[in-house]
């Protein structure tokens, strides 16, 4: 059957969807073509490379179910359950290159990025969790999460550009309750110092992390003035994991309704979906606008959402608070106090009394 056959019923929509959904991107389709092309055999055709893509492109950018995507493109449901992560991995190998661990010059450079833009020097990325839903597989209850619903879960490491420099999928949405986090080859990496940060680098985090001399976290428990000033410069710099997250959402609509499949599959589906993020993020210009994001109407006081969170009804759902069985350092302790220190005197910023 002739490649046009499969997606005529698709040329019929309207207007062309972000992402390139309803059009195939000839650049991305010549780096997957050769992992994704199957050979024609006596019984059938092979369905082609640029229909797979095509049909995984829409299902990452809005979720349709299989159902939906058999009716536009003519090809089986158990046939696209097949080839979707098949599609997705080779996505995610082409372009891994796009998220990977940052070399000591990016280090340098997501750095000054913090510094200039978003006001916490030292900081070298704004790391979160996020859950991603499944349906519950018929075997196990490790995926039912502390929200009463069954996930996986997203750990995520950006930088000052809302890009993901380090992701880790698949954790089992109950492991949340013991650190995800700690768990993870990131933190390892932390502990011991192993991806050549420049010297004094931390990364900042919410509540649910633990405090560490490298990982910043709010204070807790009536702050004081200088601390809600120190809370409110982080959550300024944590602020684009957020939006990252919110982005990657809006934008990969798959991932806000429990996703209809084995974990197994979901695992690189997400990765296929950060990738990608990454990739637009740095050769689109429209991928991201001013609108897209939160700002802060520093006049005002307050913190404008961006177009992505009218665009949502729910967000992800984050990382539960989680008791730590060990207490922050003393060192980790002082390394915040400084920063509070620093953040009241040296490094203030003109508005930051408005915002507090």
């Amino acid at each position: 059957m002739h490649p046009e056959a499969y997606i005529s019923s698709a040329k019929k929509e309207k207007k062309e969807k972000d992402l390139g959904c309803y059009r195939i991107n000839l650049t991305l389709l010549s780096q997957v073509e050769s992992a994704i092309q199957k050979q024609d055999t006596h019984m059938r055709n092979a369905i082609p490379a640029k229909v797979k893509l095509e049909v995984t492109l829409r299902y990452l950018a809005t979720g349709d179910s299989l159902h939906t995507l058999e009716a536009l493109y003519r090809v089986g449901r158990s046939t696209i359950s097949i080839f979707l992560p098949e599609v997705c991995e080779a996505i995610y190998s082409a372009l891994k290159d796009y998220i990977r661990i940052p070399s000591r010059e990016d280090w340098i450079r997501i750095e000054h990025g913090f510094r200039t833009k978003w006001n916490f020097p030292g900081c070298v990325g704004a790391l979160d969790g996020k859950h991603i839903n499944i349906f519950a597989p018929d075997d196990t209850s490790d995926y039912y999460n502390y929200k009463g619903a069954n996930s996986i879960i997203l750990l995520a490491l950006v930088d000052d550009e809302y890009c993901f420099s380090y992701i880790n999928v698949g954790t089992n949405g109950r492991a949340s309750d013991g650190g995800v986090y700690q768990k993870s080859n990131l933190a390892q990496a932390m502990e011991n110092n192993t991806l050549n940060l420049p010297d004094q680098s931390v990364i900042v985090a919410n509540a649910a992390f633990p405090l560490k001399t490298y990982l910043m976290k709010p204070y807790q428990t009536t702050p004081t003035r200088r601390e809600k000033i120190f809370n409110y410069r982080l959550s300024r710099a944590r602020r684009i994991v957020e939006n990252a997250f919110g982005i990657l959402v809006t934008r990969f609509r798959v991932l806000i309704n429990a996703i209809d499949m084995t974990p197994k599959k979901i695992d690189p589906i997400t990765l296929a979906a950060c990738t990608l993020h990454n990739w637009l993020r740095k050769t689109s210009d429209m991928y991201i606008t001013q609108r897209s994001v939160d700002f802060e109407d520093i006049q005002q006081g307050v913190v404008v959402p961006g177009a992505w969170r009218a665009q949502m009804r729910q967000v992800l759902e984050g990382l539960p608070l989680t008791r730590y069985n060990n207490h922050a350092s003393r060192r980790a302790e002082a390394i915040r106090n400084t920063y509070a220190q620093l953040f009241e005197t040296t490094e203030a910023v003109p508005w930051q009394g408005h915002m507090i």
